[in-house]
């Protein structure tokens, strides 16, 4: 999805470019999709759940369904083991799924993203947008330039 900061409302979501065909070509492999994200809107009141659900129910409706969400509603200071970059949320998908981590590949426009994957024994794949840092994307170790790149890297084995 473009990033909207704190976005409670649907109609605000919008894929990225290449998200649909990059979801497609994972499906078609029968390779399980979810998404890991923080949503400190909640812990900061900023956003209800009800809201998050909605934003998170019209992704959905715009790429198909995802086999599972994991979602971090502390705020950075909850010191919680689930907000990115902490493992939290990828070890529990992995439980869910009942997959090694070592399986998942975490694709994400952050480094929170690369490093939430590194601690939890999965893979990583960096996708700069504008507001990645630098110093994020030479430590990557992964970067592809777009979503679809990073899907092919992931069906063609490629994993960092």
């Amino acid at each position: 999805m473009l990033d909207v900061p704190y976005n409670g409302d649907p109609a605000r979501v919008v894929p990225v470019p290449g998200a649909r065909t990059a979801l497609e070509a994972v499906r078609a492999k029968h390779v399980r999709t979810g998404v890991v994200t923080n949503q400190s809107g909640i812990g900061r009141g900023i956003l209800t759940r009800r809201q998050v659900d909605a934003v998170n129910a019209r992704v959905e409706q715009l790429l198909g369904p995802f086999d599972l969400w994991e979602m971090c509603p502390h705020a950075p200071e909850a010191g919680c083991a689930c907000r990115k970059p902490a493992p939290g949320m990828i070890l529990s998908a992995a439980l869910r799924c009942r997959i090694d981590p070592a399986d998942i590949v975490v694709i994400g426009d952050i480094g929170a993203d690369v490093e939430a994957a590194r601690a939890a024994g999965a893979h990583g794949i960096l996708v700069p947008t504008r507001r990645t840092l630098p110093e994020e994307v030479e430590a990557a170790g992964c970067v592809a330039s777009d979503l679809v790149e990073a899907v092919d890297l992931v069906l063609e084995g490629v994993r960092s």
